[in-house]
């Protein structure tokens, strides 16, 4: 039976070029079937990764039937994967997020998760010798997926062996990092094809604190103002949004790569408290500037409080 490698929903860079790049290695290194799927659409930067460098977009799926074998990546949270996944048969996590706890397997599998910025940096080091192998397109992907979830290294996620990694990619594939992830972050910032309710759900993952529910929503962008345009109408969603997705609040935060810093939306007085308590900050208008604050893994989730 064939094997599907895939990450979270709301698919980012990482969660699409990941199970592209381990498909790759089962099949073609360790002569087992294996095949790519996303759990959405890709959002507008992977879109373009997978534009960029010739490779095919992943099957959609929303359901995986039970005991298929799957490979995990990029995530290690029930809540951001199939409803049916324990009654998959799981062979292996490669993540870099912390543990949730909730996932069962059938049996012992290989789990990988290490404290690196991104999954594909993960996946360079478990294949090895093994990359030379890898096609121009493949190799592409990994380095697609480490400058997105670094934001070209300005995120504090980043460490030494990611920017290593990157560098050894871009040098085999002959790839300006900076021209090359400017593209990138141009692409991730076009928003004018999406709704309201679609922005918020784009980059998003739920997390509890206390007794309360969010859907922690992240768009990082070059343009801010694009984002902050619609501010009103995106405030207004958040209601509708957070009724559907069976949460008490959407939190939305722009993070504004270039200038390193995040804008969080401020519709209520729920949110206001979580500004404060979580960021030091003081709330005087229906938004807040959080300078320094880019990543939602190490400075947002780690930090919220109502």
């Amino acid at each position: 039976m064939t094997t599907l490698v895939f990450g979270h929903k709301s698919p980012d860079t990482d969660s699409t070029g990941s199970p592209i790049i381990w498909a790759w290695y089962l099949n073609e290194i360790k002569g087992i079937a294996a095949k790519p799927v996303l759990l959405g659409e890709p959002n507008t930067e992977a879109a373009f990764v997978l534009n960029r460098w010739n490779l095919d977009k992943p099957e959609i799926v929303s359901e995986v039937a039970a005991d298929t074998p799957v490979v995990i990546v990029d995530t290690n949270n029930p809540a951001e994967l199939p409803a049916g996944i324990n009654d998959c048969d799981i062979t292996a996590i490669i993540d870099h997020h912390k543990l949730v706890g909730g996932l069962e397997t059938k049996g012992p599998i290989d789990i990988t998760v290490r404290p690196l910025a991104c999954t594909a940096t993960i996946m360079m080091d478990l294949i090895g010798d093994d990359a030379d192998k890898m096609p121009d397109n493949i190799k592409g992907a990994a380095l697609s997926c480490i400058l997105s979830d670094t934001l070209e290294f300005r995120s504090p996620t980043t460490t030494a062996h990611d920017r290593a990694v990157t560098e050894k990619l871009a040098a085999d594939l002959g790839v300006d990092i900076t021209a090359y992830a400017s593209e990138m972050f141009e692409a991730k910032s076009d928003i004018s094809a999406f709704s309201d309710a679609e922005l918020l759900r784009m980059d998003s993952k739920e997390f509890a604190v206390d007794s309360k529910k969010f859907r922690v929503s992240v768009l990082e962008t070059t343009a801010p103002k694009l984002v902050l345009d619609r501010k009103d109408s995106l405030m207004a969603s958040m209601t509708d949004v957070a009724a559907e997705d069976g949460v008490d609040q959407v939190l939305l935060f722009v993070v504004d790569i270039l200038n390193e810093e995040a804008t969080l939306m401020v519709p209520n007085d729920l949110v206001k408290t979580v500004a404060e308590k979580s960021f030091g900050a003081t709330v005087s208008g229906d938004t807040v500037v959080l300078p320094g604050i880019m990543s939602r893994k190490k400075q947002i989730i780690p930090n919220l409080k109502v």
